[in-house]
């Protein structure tokens, strides 16, 4: 089961990550201003990751015992929320953290990196 430890190596491991409290939790951010791609949740069971609109019900219908939306929250923002102990291992915790983080990321970040596709060794 992948947990808030796996969520903050694997995250910081992505190219000109950091982490800042905010609203409590920790997030994780990328680029000059600071663009979230990654929160964990209160409760260190749940992190919060971008993700298109268009591909949320999706995601949610084909496994919803690991994608969900907070209604009234998450509702008009491109935002899914993931249940760390659903995930299957620590490379799908990473491909999820890798996609959010390429939607944050500033495009000249990932053309410097274009090997970051492979998950870090740990």
């Amino acid at each position: 089961m992948a947990t808030a430890d796996d969520v903050r190596r694997l995250a910081l491991s992505l190219p000109g990550a950091t982490e800042k409290l905010a609203w409590g939790m920790p997030t994780f951010r990328v680029g000059i201003g600071g663009k979230i791609f990654a929160s964990l949740g209160d409760d260190d069971q749940v992190i919060g990751v971008k993700c298109p609109k268009e591909d949320r019900d999706e995601l949610i219908a084909a496994e919803p015992e690991k994608f969900f939306i907070r209604a009234g929250h998450d509702d008009n923002y491109a935002w899914l929320r993931v249940r760390l102990a659903e995930l299957e291992d620590e490379e799908e915790l990473y491909a999820i953290l890798l996609d959010s983080w390429r939607q944050a990321a500033p495009r000249r970040l990932q053309d410097q990196h274009p090997d970051v596709a492979r998950p870090p060794a740990g």
